[in-house]
């Protein structure tokens, strides 16, 4: 299909998505408020875009990736928004993690207006989308997410239709839960490593194939352990994540004791100013011996 790719967003995780796709060939148009992050991506082959809506002309689809519902509101519907500019067809592919419910709406309000509608928020972070692995869970109408996986197959290694739109988001906050007490789990077995005088260099190999082994545990143990807080995803991210899994546990009147706990550790952290700062800095909360090096 003719017509190049928009995307609006192009913070650490759109910046990284942005990078993968033009660099491997994709057309790619990009709008963000923060004028650098545009430059940055247009030495890597991209085009700038004056606006959303300029950047909307003409395109067979528009990536998101973006932190809030009311921020992809104003990014779609608002003034000089990507509606203004999108001819009837066009396909929106949402890659920002916002709330289910906020999703099915934005999305029946681009129906009314012509305009389709994928949620395809991810899993992998920046450095998964830097080499093309990120897992996608996507919600939408099969004929739209087949096409939203054509688009986004350069930068996914797993793509996965989870049904109507919606059931992407709900399928992320799945997702952080499991890594939300999985990077506290980690973060906590690596302070008793430490504590107790364990090698924590040698664990990560000790328990790989075994049942504690995951993803977490091989990429996090030894950045924890090194205090290595290179900023690929953010603390108060998490809250909003967690916030939202614990929003839908009160819909469906399901108890989540356990992601409350680990929100509220988030939460903690973010009020002592690391909200910005990676999942890595979690190790500030058992306040370990090499304290120091956080910058």
């Amino acid at each position: 299909m003719t017509g190049h790719i928009g995307l609006v967003g192009a913070g650490a995780m759109g910046g990284a998505i942005g990078a993968r796709l033009a660099t491997t060939g994709t057309a790619l148009k990009v709008f963000d408020l923060d004028a650098q992050k545009v430059v940055d991506l247009v030495a890597k082959g991209a085009t700038a875009a004056a606006s959303a809506s300029a950047l909307a002309q003409g395109a067979r689809a528009v990536i998101l990736s973006l932190n809030a519902p009311h921020i992809v509101r104003a990014a779609v519907f608002g003034p000089n928004g990507i509606a203004a500019g999108a001819a009837p067809g066009l396909l929106i592919i949402d890659m920002s993690s916002i709330d289910p419910e906020a999703t099915r709406a934005l999305a029946a309000e681009a129906r009314e207006m012509g305009l389709r509608w994928v949620d395809s928020p991810l899993s992998g972070g920046a450095p998964k989308a830097e080499i093309g692995q990120l897992t996608l869970m996507q919600g939408g109408a099969e004929a739209d997410v087949r096409e939203a996986q054509e688009i986004l197959s350069h930068v996914a290694s797993n793509q996965t239709h989870m049904g109507d739109v919606g059931t992407g988001q709900t399928t992320k906050i799945l997702n952080q839960v499991l890594c939300g007490l999985g990077f506290m789990a980690v973060a906590e077995a690596t302070a008793l490593a430490e504590a107790a005088g364990v090698n924590v260099e040698r664990i990560p190999a000790a328990l790989k194939g075994g049942r504690a082994d995951s993803a977490l545990l091989q990429e996090y143990m030894p950045r924890f352990a090194a205090r290595d807080y290179r900023r690929t995803g953010r603390i108060d991210n998490m809250v909003k994540d967690l916030d939202g899994a614990r929003e839908l546990a009160r819909q469906t009147q399901i108890t989540m004791p356990l992601t409350a706990l680990a929100a509220e550790i988030h939460r903690l952290l973010t009020a002592a100013g690391l909200g910005g700062e990676d999942q890595a800095a979690l190790m500030e909360f058992f306040r370990g011996p090499n304290k120091e090096k956080f910058q």
